[in-house]
């Protein structure tokens, strides 16, 4: 309790960058690179916010509707920082910020809960069938992200790379928008699987967090009132991280796509991922799965293809699922790692340090990406 506290309390005390942010945006005119460092960490605590009230307003809704809510707010943050940069035209931004959040969930996340939790239980297990679950569904994406940028590659050849950072070609929008909708309804089907046919597998995770939730007793009026005002937050300091990123990443000398997967990445999971690491030290390692894992499967089957469809109505142009070779590369081997590690149903210390090496290296990789 008293760890939680203190997270709590720096989320608190980080919600300071969000008018030092608008000061230097409207008063002092900041460069670009301060205001997209300030918006930065002030989203931070707003996505902590958002993701607190949409779990207590999920509690007064009944299980179903709550995890229809948890399912459309979970990623709030990052859905509204992609629709920003997806408005802006950085469409290399928005693919490298879903990479990044998918990548950064199941290996930053999942390995500092499986390291932390390991160093405090010897063996810390989950339920084997829904973790299996998760991680096929996670081989679905990655088939999913796969298959257009295979397919683009090939009609392409050596002109394939300069048609991903545009974003061109009808047949790899069509495909893109066919797999958008199998994506989605495989989503909602895994909603239906969870809350509905097979609820028993997520018992343990649903009745711990159902604690967590009641022992804060927020109002549904308060917990919606919060929503929207962290949500509208959350949509400003998006706009100027946005308008900020890439002169920030030029002159802290990374490449928008490094930006993407890394940085915007971790600042809009990261009081979602202090959770799965507290639970974990808990020995609640369902629940710190679900978090880690359940995210990941909403920006791959519910959030990217939801981008694909908004693109058509707010984007100068469409986007599509064509991703660069790396970043095809990064997901599929962590949806492997993550699949190798759920299968026996445990978690030990060292199984967390290969999922952060994992991490690491691919960090390493994308940094040194040519621009």
């Amino acid at each position: 309790m008293a760890l939680k506290l203190k997270a709590d309390q720096v989320l608190l005390l980080l919600l300071v960058f969000v008018p030092i942010t608008l000061v230097l945006e409207y008063v002092v005119h900041a460069s670009a690179t301060t205001l997209f460092l300030t918006s930065a960490v002030a989203i931070v605590p707003l996505a902590g916010i958002m993701g607190k009230s949409t779990e207590m307003l999920a509690e007064h809704v009944g299980a179903g509707l709550g995890g229809l809510l948890n399912a459309t707010f979970g990623n709030a943050a990052e859905l509204i920082i992609a629709i920003f940069a997806l408005r802006a035209g950085l469409h290399d931004l928005v693919k490298a910020s879903l990479t990044g959040s998918i990548i950064g969930n199941i290996l930053l996340i999942f390995g500092l809960s499986a390291l932390l939790g390991g160093l405090k239980f010897r063996k810390q297990v989950f339920n084997r069938t829904a973790a299996k679950l998760g991680s096929t569904l996670l081989l679905l994406s990655a088939v999913g992200l796969v298959i257009p940028s295979l397919l683009h590659w090939l009609r392409d050849g050596a002109g394939a790379e300069a048609a991903a950072a545009t974003g061109a070609g009808a047949a790899s929008g069509s495909l893109s928008l066919e797999i958008s909708v199998i994506l989605v309804v495989c989503y909602v089907l895994s909603l239906v699987f969870a809350l509905r046919t097979h609820a028993e597998l997520y018992q343990g995770t649903t009745h711990a967090a159902a604690g967590a939730h009641a022992a804060a007793g927020w109002s549904k009026r308060k917990s919606f009132a919060v929503l929207v005002g962290a949500a509208a937050l959350v949509g400003w300091m998006s706009e100027i991280l946005v308008g900020g990123a890439e002169e920030a990443a030029h002159a802290l000398g990374m490449t928008e796509v490094f930006v993407g997967v890394i940085v915007v990445a971790l600042v809009g999971n990261a009081a979602e991922h202090s959770t799965a690491v507290l639970v974990a030290l808990r020995n609640k390692m369902d629940l710190s799965i679900q978090i880690a894992v359940g995210s990941s499967l909403q920006i791959a089957l519910f959030i990217a293809p939801l981008l694909v469809f908004l693109s058509y109505a707010i984007g100068p142009e469409p986007i599509d699922l064509v991703f660069s070779p790396l970043e095809v590369v990064a997901v599929a081997v962590s949806v492997l790692v993550v699949g190798q590690i759920a299968d026996d149903g445990e978690t030990h210390w060292m199984e967390g340090v290969l999922l952060l090496a994992v991490y690491l290296v691919l960090g390493f990789a994308f940094f040194n990406l040519p621009g």
